[in-house]
């Protein structure tokens, strides 16, 4: 079994501060830039499950890497330089209490609440007849609150502008630039035989100008189907064919765990740790359209803090 990074602890030169997320460990540097370092923790249904990844990190990073350059032309993003294939450097930005979910199928959560009877989703209606995993008319904007613990909750406009969570503008630009970025990963899953079925975005401020920050269209904050198949399978009412972290939850669900208090993280064998370092990879390769190169180091965060030392000596200079 290969190594995973489960947990950092750096410190820096002009370190501020720094953040553990879920699957991200991000230090504020002289309250300017942002060091993000993309472990290989995996978490489903809100929880940090026990197993890391191996590679996942990498994946993670670079995709996220790709699809952040593919999309300067609709806004800026916080990226300036990939430093570690498990490190990004950028702009440190004020981040919107809120993040953007939007779904172009009835899949997952959306599912889970449709067939429970529920006709709308954070304010906006979904129509009848509907069966899981079909095409909406149009692609539907379902924000969640950013919850720093706990279970993000989902929330519709008008209670994030009777909240004053995001200004009526700002947020106008917000459902602008999701549904512009929806449409370039569509395109570009549709280049690679994919369909995106639903994702989110996060979006920050700096110096009063809207900036895209965090991951963008990975498989941690992504849904894809293959193409290929997709209509035969709905016709027949068939599963489809996917690459994200749905047959994590499957998994987990069926060994009795769906984040419910009181349940028990089932034990994350070597061969379902191998299973999920291979479907990152997969759904790497086949969404980039590149070979994967696995990064192997004895010593991985003897690496990551090199690199990030001698490229904060050389940008500082």
């Amino acid at each position: 079994m290969k190594k995973a990074v489960t947990y950092t602890n750096f410190d820096f030169p002009n370190q501020k501060s720094a953040y553990k997320g879920k699957v991200r460990d991000t230090y504020n540097i002289d309250d300017k830039y942002l060091i993000m370092v993309v472990t290989d923790r995996i978490s489903a249904f809100d929880k940090i499950l026990p197993a890391g990844i191996p590679y996942k990190g990498q994946v993670l990073n670079q995709i996220a890497s790709e699809f952040l350059d593919a999309t300067t032309d609709i806004l800026p993003n916080w990226k300036i330089a990939v430093i570690d294939p498990m490190v990004s450097f950028g702009r440190l930005c004020e981040p919107f209490q809120v993040e953007m979910v939007i779904r172009g199928y009835l899949s997952g959560h959306a599912w889970r609440e449709y067939k429970q009877g529920k006709r709308e989703i954070c304010g906006v209606a979904m129509p009848d007849g509907m069966k899981e995993n079909d095409k909406f008319p149009q692609p539907i904007i379902t924000p969640t609150t950013k919850a720093a613990v706990g279970h993000d909750e989902d929330i519709s406009k008008e209670k994030i502008l009777e909240l004053n969570l995001v200004s009526n503008d700002d947020y106008e630009k917000l459902e602008e630039y999701t549904l512009a970025l929806f449409q370039r990963g569509t395109e570009m899953a549709e280049k690679q035989g994919l369909i995106l079925v639903d994702t989110k975005y996060e979006f920050g401020k700096a110096d009063g100008e809207i900036f895209l920050i965090d991951e963008i269209h990975t498989p941690d904050s992504s849904r894809y189907f293959y193409k290929e198949g997709y209509l035969e399978r709905q016709n027949q009412g068939l599963p489809q064919r996917q690459l994200s972290k749905e047959f994590l939850r499957e998994w987990l669900m069926e060994n009795g765990f769906s984040g419910q208090n009181g349940q028990q993280i089932p034990n994350m064998d070597d061969d379902i740790v191998n299973q999920v370092s291979e479907r990152y990879i997969e759904l790497y390769e086949k969404l980039t359209g590149h070979n994967f190169e696995k990064t192997y180091s004895e010593d991985i965060l003897m690496r990551i803090e090199n690199n990030i030392n001698s490229f904060l000596k050389a940008y500082n200079r």
